[in-house]
């Protein structure tokens, strides 16, 4: 079965920490990675990680706070979020497909070929 299976949303306080999962299964890609958006706003790239050569990509207005790791023995990739803020409230969803590229600071999959179902973050204040 083609899935992205993503886990660990929830509710956090501001300057707290969450870890975030996605396992990929039924499918081959290149690039897997995450992606946010918040109530009334479109979806954005937060970090991208290029299993072609384990470069790594990051939305500007994460850096230094998340960090996207992998285990591809499980074929799994996690996002490491530090130092959370209000802003950082949405619905997270894993995205897999073929190459990466930056525009307007923030990681974009050129060819998406898989969304998962989203996990929600929600960070008090």
């Amino acid at each position: 079965e083609v899935q992205l299976a993503e886990s660990g949303g929830g509710l956090v306080q501001a300057g707290g920490s969450l870890k975030l999962s996605c396992t990929a299964s039924g499918f081959t890609f290149d690039a897997i990675g995450w992606f946010r958006q918040a109530p009334g706003k479109e979806r954005e790239g937060v970090s991208v990680l290029s299993n072609t050569d384990g470069k790594t990509f990051y939305a500007d207005s994460v850096k230094g706070r998340f960090t996207i790791s992998s285990d591809n023995h499980e074929n799994t990739v996690y996002l490491q979020m530090d130092n959370v803020s209000p802003a950082d409230t949405a619905v997270y969803f894993c995205g897999a497909g073929f190459g990466v590229r930056m525009e307007d600071g923030m990681p974009i999959i050129k060819s998406l070929y898989r969304w998962g179902q989203g996990t929600l973050v929600t960070v008090s204040s």
